[in-house]
């Protein structure tokens, strides 16, 4: 008996991937004006911060992905 699975996995792909590509092939298809407000949200930014001995340091901004984990 196999173990399930998605069928994203099943082709070598993360989660991750496979909702990125999701989600560019859906916003492809729309049409304008709702093409053009889709787009507009695919930018993201969120503040990152770092505790220690309990205490919350400076937030940094992080705009790209490259740039999350640093």
């Amino acid at each position: 008996m196999s173990t399930p699975t998605t069928f994203w996995r099943l082709a070598g792909m993360t989660y991750m991937g496979y909702v990125t590509r999701a989600t560019a092939a859906l916003r492809g298809g729309l049409k304008e004006p709702a093409k053009t407000k889709a787009f507009a949200g695919q930018a993201f930014t969120y503040n990152r911060s770092t505790f220690e001995n309990a205490n919350q340091s400076a937030k940094n901004e992080i705009t790209k992905l490259a740039n999350a984990g640093k």
